[in-house]
């Protein structure tokens, strides 16, 4: 039995860990003519991330870059704006290249409607044209706003896989984050992509929102289940009022306690474990014969801004405002305010911002970070191979760190790597943190990142 009062002063300020070095690092001095020779070097296949940032209201706990608007306008002049920015880098970088995937993220991707959909899927199949056979197409939805002629729309460009916007079924949780979503609504927009074909469907969850405790999430994930979805995420809330306003509205009083917290993530875990679902990493599961699960066997599951991805070696391209790309050395974000891209794309460049190129540190620091996040395991050996290192010289400082979790039996460490224990997996994220070299240089008493548990 878990000791959760004593577990939980492990709960500190940390990141998750969708990219390393992590977005904080991201500056200007990684330049628009770096980013585009890199562009244009990466031979790796591709990945294709669009982000539509408009949303009609606000979600209190939601982090992500959004734009709250009614006008429909607004998403029209977004679309001509995307038209321009894909010719840019049709100019840019070789756009013939494999696709393996492409993924609608949001604000609320739904928000637009199944013509404005069309016109966007026309776009990017006229600028990226070579997509793979088993390519992984996906979009966001919110139940809100989603009917069977979007549904059409994505079905008929080739989308085969949709992650639904759950968060919880509570009332009292949903009225706290403003967010009123009924079960019957959900489970009609899952029978709507059923009955369209869609084989793989994605809940998100989040623990840790307002009046939640382990008997309320219990019912929502006891009722998300009848809905059969192939996977799960389930996220910890990250409360940053100090990043993002609308949290402000949240009365802290009411978020559960890190001991609660950790009650309804282990509770989840067994929950689901004992349905047929494998965890991937530390918040996704999945059914043995969904693509997450399979990438493990293949060793292609990936961390990314998107959580886990089931193909690895891919170069992504981040398309839209605030879109990040990843590349094998390098990672590159796009203007975060809607003047700014437009500015930039108005004056026919590309509406990149800032990002980093990695140094051979920083390479090898994300394959250790990146292989404990997705797999709670490390082989010393394979790191060795093929970096030319020796593991417990090199990372010294890190074990030196660790040792306290593998005294009360949260990880293994030997001569031949590091295993994670199952209680681990709860503080995967702790784990991570010692190989992290730029952790050491952040002030402790700035508010960077949200706490761990």
């Amino acid at each position: 039995m878990i000791d959760f009062k004593k577990f939980s002063t492990y709960s500190k300020p940390g990141p998750r860990y969708t990219s390393y070095p992590t977005a904080i690092e991201f500056s200007e001095n990684y330049t628009l003519e770096s980013y585009l020779k890199d562009l244009k070097e990466d031979s790796s296949p591709l990945s294709l991330y669009v982000h539509l940032p408009f949303c009609r209201s606000a979600c209190y706990f939601c982090g992500c870059n959004v734009i709250y608007t009614s006008k429909e306008e607004n998403k029209t002049l977004y679309l001509e704006y995307l038209k321009k920015e894909l010719a840019l880098l049709k100019e840019a970088m070789d756009t013939q290249k494999p696709i393996y995937q492409l993924h609608f993220g949001g604000g609320t991707p739904t928000f637009f409607n199944a013509k404005e959909l069309e016109i966007l899927i026309t776009l990017l199949k006229e600028t990226f044209s070579n997509f793979a056979e088993d390519a992984e197409i996906a979009c966001e939805i919110d139940p809100r706003f989603f009917n069977a002629e979007q549904m059409q729309a994505l079905k008929n460009g080739g989308f085969n896989r949709l992650s639904f916007g759950i968060q919880d079924f509570d009332n009292a949780v949903q009225t706290a984050i403003h967010r009123i979503q009924p079960f019957s609504l959900v489970q009609d927009s899952i029978t709507i992509a059923r009955d369209f074909g869609i084989a793989s469907i994605n809940f998100d969850l989040i623990y840790g929102l307002p009046f939640q405790s382990l008997e309320t999430f219990k019912q929502t994930l006891e009722l998300a289940l009848e809905l059969n979805p192939d996977r799960f995420a389930i996220f910890n809330y990250a409360h940053v009022p100090w990043i993002k306003k609308t949290m402000r509205k949240i009365d802290e009083t009411t978020l559960p306690t890190p001991e609660e917290k950790l009650k309804i993530l282990e509770w989840s875990i067994q929950f689901l474990q004992n349905n047929g679902y494998k965890m991937i990493g530390m918040d996704h599961f999945a059914k043995p014969d969904d693509e997450l699960f399979k990438s493990i066997q293949k060793g292609q599951l990936r961390r990314n801004f998107q959580g886990y991805s089931t193909k690895g070696g891919t170069q992504t391209i981040g398309i839209g405002l605030t879109s990040i790309g990843e590349g094998s050395d390098y990672y590159a974000q796009n203007f975060k305010t809607i003047k700014d891209y437009q500015n930039a794309l108005d004056n026919n460049t590309l509406p990149f911002h800032k990002g980093i190129k990695l140094n051979t540190d920083d390479i090898i620091r994300k394959t250790v970070i990146m292989q404990l996040m997705s797999n709670f395991k490390l082989d010393f050996k394979a790191i060795e191979s093929r970096f030319n290192l020796d593991f417990k010289t090199y990372f010294a400082e890190a074990l030196y760190e660790l040792q306290p979790l593998e005294d009360v039996g949260l990880i293994t460490i030997n001569n031949d790597g590091i295993a994670v224990s199952q209680t681990g997996a709860l503080l995967i994220r702790n784990i991570a943190m010692p190989f992290d070299a730029y952790l050491k240089h952040i002030n402790t008493n700035q508010k960077v990142f949200s706490k761990t548990i």
